[in-house]
């Protein structure tokens, strides 16, 4: 990987690149039909893994331009990259598998003997390595670019020898160690950076747009799709305000949602507080050890004490009361189920390269075969068909475990699609 300039013809700068490239990929594409908080296809209205990414992308744009216009020391010749911040948003759900967290708990218990896998830490994997398909290649991004998109720093090993047990996320595989690397100049994290939440807190300041942006679309736009699929009422949001001992009287954030609500005024109420979210950040300098070498690390973001803890309030109304619903864990269940009988199905046959059946016919696509037949260790091969788990949609995944498994599944209607 060189980060390499674009072409001297080329009238884009290097992040518009990076931009355009993720937007024609396969992988980007693949997201809209990927969880968000309800199973993708199930109603037109619902998010998905895409109009999140989408949604992201414009806040994060629009932060960007917020602080260029509330910053003394902001112009347009210096200030944070809008079109940077716009890629490492529409990029950073990329790596994520079906059936949203659920999928992701999944996959990383099944890989638990191979470095683990985390969304986060497999969309820098497809960025620097895969995303394009059918020659198994990265993006080759630019260094600020990954750097966006590095939001966790600590690798898989390093955690699990820290806490003492294999850690459940928030880290990048063993062998991304030379990403963050190159991201540093080559230069090593300093003491005080210890493994985990404080080296994961040293974040370019474009990353923190971006994780600033996630938050602000997660919080609402969430609220407004689980209000449509009424999980939230007003009834509900009181309930669970009492138990909590929250306010929800006119003058507080969920008694101004209940108003919403109750108004069917839902989307004003999500567009206005997006606009509030986004003037609440600002920017602070500040001193590391890579302050005075790019001003990537020069700033921090800094996000109104108010709104980050209104934003809380919202994420965990949504949490409770929406995705620990028993409709959603059924759901969850499902999901999880599908992946373990493929997991454990590919595992037989590619990892361990057993028999199935007595047996030993493919059960994969031909340039997936080879490729697994390619590598030599047994890890090797686990990561490889964790890939191929991963970069199924919801809908895919679907099918191949109703091919493989539902004997009602099998015409040649069903084959074809």
């Amino acid at each position: 990987m060189s980060g390499a300039l674009p072409p001297e013809d080329d009238f884009r700068s290097p992040f518009q690149v990076d931009r355009d490239r993720v937007l024609h990929t396969t992988a980007f594409r693949r997201l809209q039909n990927k969880t968000q908080v309800f199973w993708s296809g199930e109603y037109d209205f619902y998010r998905t893994r895409l109009t999140h990414s989408l949604e992201v992308a414009q806040i994060g744009r629009s932060i960007c331009g917020w602080l260029l216009a509330s910053t003394d020391d902001f112009s347009p010749e210096n200030t944070i990259d809008a079109d940077l911040v716009e890629a490492v948003c529409l990029s950073h759900d990329l790596g994520h598998p079906p059936f949203g967290h659920a999928g992701e708990r999944s996959l990383n218990h099944f890989m638990a003997p191979y470095g683990g896998f985390e969304g986060n830490a497999q969309t820098l994997r497809l960025l620097t390595e895969r995303i394009f398909s059918q020659r198994r290649t990265g993006m080759d991004p630019s260094r600020a670019f990954v750097d966006g998109i590095l939001k966790y720093k600590s690798g898989w090993g390093e955690l699990k020898e820290v806490e003492g047990k294999e850690p459940a996320n928030h880290f990048i595989y063993d062998e991304q160690s030379e990403y963050t690397g190159w991201t540093l100049g080559g230069r090593a994290f300093p003491g005080e950076l210890e493994v985990g939440k404080v080296r994961d807190s040293f974040k370019s300041v474009e990353c923190q747009v971006m994780d600033w942006a996630d938050d602000t679309a997660y919080s609402l736009n969430d609220l407004a799709d689980s209000v449509r699929a009424g999980f939230l009422n007003e009834e509900a949001i009181r309930r669970w305000a009492e138990k909590r001992g929250l306010e929800s009287g006119p003058d507080s954030p969920l008694g101004d949602l209940i108003r919403a609500i109750s108004r069917g005024r839902i989307d004003s109420f999500v567009g206005h507080r997006i606009g509030l979210y986004v003037k609440a950040a600002r920017v602070q300098e500040t001193e590391n050890f890579l302050s005075g070498l790019s001003n990537r690390y020069r700033f921090r973001i800094v996000v109104d004490q108010a709104t980050q803890a209104e934003s809380e309030i919202f994420k965990q109304l949504a949490f409770e009361v929406v995705f620990l619903s028993t409709q959603l864990k059924q759901l969850e269940h499902k999901g999880s189920m599908m992946l373990r009988r493929l997991w454990e199905l590919f595992h037989l046959r590619y990892v361990d390269q057993q028999p199935v059946d007595g047996q030993f016919f493919q059960l994969l696509p031909p340039e997936q075969v080879e490729e697994i037949e390619s590598v030599e260790t047994a890890g090797e091969r686990a990561r490889l068909v964790c890939d191929f788990l991963a970069g199924m949609t919801d809908g895919y995944a679907v099918r191949m475990y109703q091919r493989l498994f539902s004997p009602g599944f099998g015409s040649i209607g069903d084959i074809v699609g």
